[in-house]
């Protein structure tokens, strides 16, 4: 007679606890803790960023027919409670057109002393809400001296583009896809490359995937939706350097922490680079911390390249260049230094770093390290 076998419908025999344990390992728990972490930085990250915008030392240009006018305005902008302004004089009104082309500053006060209205040239094209508080201060001003202010914006966003947001967005998009690009490339081969033939090749489809997505972002945010009248051969070399240092980074990540670099990726460029960028809120509306950030990093570099594109002329573009520059040469460095090190090792795990991650975990094709 045949022994009744012992039913494992309840799970294993250590109990609930056990099963537990063996349904959400050591890894999974760990990286659930880091999606929590990540997703508390983001809400404090943007509404740390965006729940008070205070203007603070916006550059503005004061011009008046005779000098000892203009400095004594100067003077009494820069001594305004809190200090919204950062005044300094220019010669006349074509000189201060020119400080805003040049985007030295974000505004001109064009004083008439035989009159009791003034000028206030703007630049909506830098950002709609920064040209507004401009606006709002100064108005207050000439109205507690009794005078009026006529505007003229000299740099205006475009009819469709009327917040000023598209390069925001445009920017965004390509930061998106340069770390999806980077993450996919993980995902279908390995987190970390297994040498640097392997990781060059990474870096050579990334490039191919960046030039083809600053092109059609280009195309889409000009011609197609009609947002942004900059000249597409500008905002498509723009567009290839932002997502090639975003994608490049990723990569870099990747090869120092495994998949968990594709969170450090987010965190570097979703929830630290997004608020800070000047998008919504430009960098005089920002708090210190965001404004100090935002133009080291590629949303920030690239928003304010692509304003300049669109809107200035192309003027004061080699700082925001020369960061993402600097992002995409050490993110492919770091790539392939990380490979190079790796490559004398044949067989090594190199999956997330985690505690699960062993040599003894099996593994499924296009996890942890890359097939040779």
């Amino acid at each position: 007679m045949t022994q009744p076998t012992e039913s494992t419908d309840a799970g294993p025999s250590g109990g609930f606890l056990a099963e537990i344990k063996d349904a959400v390992t050591i890894r999974a728990a760990l990286l659930v803790l880091g999606v929590l972490v990540l997703q508390l930085a983001f809400i404090t990250s943007y509404i740390g960023a965006f729940h008070h915008p205070k203007p603070s030392e916006i550059p503005i240009a004061v011009a008046a027919p005779v000098a000892p006018v203009a400095e004594r305005s100067v003077q009494q902008l820069a001594a305004l409670p809190g200090k919204p302004l950062d005044p300094r004089t220019a010669e006349d009104e074509a000189a201060a057109i020119r400080l805003i082309e040049n985007r030295d500053v974000d505004g001109a006060l064009i004083i008439d002393p035989a009159g009791r209205t003034d000028r206030l040239l703007v630049a909506s094209g830098g950002g709609a809400s920064l040209s507004q508080a401009v606006e709002e201060i100064v108005r207050a001003v000439e109205r507690a001296q009794g005078r009026t202010v006529q505007v003229t914006d000299v740099a205006p966003a475009d009819k469709g583009d009327s917040r000023g947001l598209s390069s925001f967005y445009l920017v965004v998009g390509w930061c998106v896809g340069g770390y999806l690009c980077a993450a996919i490339l993980a995902i279908s081969a390995g987190a970390r490359p297994a040498n640097v033939h392997r990781a060059v090749i990474r870096l050579g489809a990334l490039l191919l995937y960046s030039i083809a997505a600053g092109l059609l972002g280009a195309v889409i945010a000009g011609p197609v939706l009609g947002a942004l009248p900059g000249p597409i051969m500008g905002l498509w070399g723009l567009g290839t350097l932002v997502v090639f240092a975003v994608g490049a980074i990723t990569l870099a990540f990747q090869g120092l922490a495994g998949v968990v670099g594709i969170g450090l990726a987010i965190l570097l460029i979703v929830v630290l680079g997004n608020p800070s960028a000047g998008g919504a809120y430009p960098y005089p509306l920002l708090p210190p911390f965001w404004k100090a950030l935002g133009p080291a990093l590629p949303p920030g570099a690239g928003t304010y390249a692509a304003r300049s594109v669109t809107y200035f002329k192309g003027n004061d573009m080699t700082g925001p260049m020369l960061v993402l520059a600097a992002w995409a040469a050490a993110g492919s460095a770091i790539t392939i230094a990380c490979a190079h090190f790796r490559g004398g090792r044949p067989g090594a795990a190199v999956g997330s770093g985690l505690p699960d991650d062993s040599p003894s975990v099996p593994r499924f094709a296009g996890e942890g390290t890359e097939t040779r």
